[in-house]
């Protein structure tokens, strides 16, 4: 009699087994960690974020390890910065990972550089250096991206699970007037700054400059990608020598000995500042942008 009760509730519990309340948060897998800040901002409890790229890492390079393979594997959702940032190492993954969802135009790929509206699209020409030229893939560090981003993140994210569609679109609406609101009072702080001149160690800064009104007047490296050498560098000086250049900008994992050399020829503020979530105690891109802005504005 206890058996033929216990056969009879199986059925139920399989059902209970599957049912959207039981399942496994979304796996999403984002290359740069700022993607998967977004979306954990916006999935909450709902989704399990992983990124491949280190905060203090180059995004360009990565070393295609076993872990991130299998990473891949088990995702639901990848989100990529897209414009060739990740081509010479995510393709590989990607394709080690057998896994059809997430390959490109599979149901879980994103491609986040089609949110938002390029900078710097130009024909191929590799002689001019590391060039994309679908634009430049450096746009998440402009918050008006940061918007883009998480609208399109969102809608990804309710395609995969609509079970969740309501929790995602309410977690995009608290993002976006948070964001909204940080956006309108950085501007009143950068406001007296428009129009400061600023050098940049690559070329990975015009989206975050164009939205704080500052202006770019070159670069260390010769051409992008290309290391810069102290040839370079002197010329760089001769050439903006009289054009009140206050800031060189600069990821932490770039060298700084010619960046020092400029800034101490030039008067120019070495700035080493983070673009990517967990780099010098950022814990959320709202923490990223505050960083920008407070050392911008100092």
């Amino acid at each position: 009699m206890r058996m033929r009760r216990y056969l009879a509730i199986l059925p139920f519990l399989f059902v209970v087994g599957l049912s959207p309340a039981a399942r496994a948060a979304l796996r999403v897998v984002t290359s740069i960690p700022d993607f998967g800040a977004i979306a954990g901002e916006i999935g909450g409890g709902h989704v399990e974020v992983t990124a491949l790229v280190k905060p203090t890492q180059d995004p360009h390079f990565l070393d295609a390890k076993p872990s991130l393979e299998l990473a891949l594997n088990r995702a639901d959702l990848l989100l990529v910065a897209g414009m060739e940032l990740e081509a010479g190492w995510l393709p590989a993954l990607v394709a080690g990972a057998r896994n059809a969802a997430i390959q490109r135009g599979g149901k879980g790929y994103l491609d986040c550089s089609t949110l938002i509206p390029p900078m710097e699209v130009m024909a191929v020409d590799r002689a001019k250096g590391d060039i994309h030229p679908g634009g430049n893939p450096h746009y998440w560090i402009d918050p008006r991206n940061g918007l883009r981003l998480a609208q399109g993140i969102t809608k990804k994210l309710g395609e995969i699970d609509p079970d969740h569609g309501a929790d995602y679109a309410a977690g995009y609406a608290r993002f976006a007037a948070r964001l909204k609101d940080r956006m309108a009072k950085w501007q009143l702080r950068l406001a007296p700054q428009r129009g400061t001149r600023v050098v940049a160690y690559h070329r990975s800064w015009i989206y975050f400059l164009d939205w704080a009104g500052f202006v770019a007047v070159g670069e260390l490296e010769p051409k992008p990608g290309i290391p810069p050498k102290a040839s370079h560098v002197a010329e760089l000086i001769t050439a903006v020598r009289g054009q009140n250049v206050k800031y060189l900008v600069q990821e932490a994992f770039y060298p700084t000995q010619l960046s020092q050399i400029f800034a101490d020829k030039t008067g120019a503020k070495l700035k080493v500042l983070p673009t990517m979530v967990g780099a010098a105690g950022t814990h959320t891109y709202f923490d990223v942008i505050e960083r920008l802005v407070e050392e911008l504005t100092s």
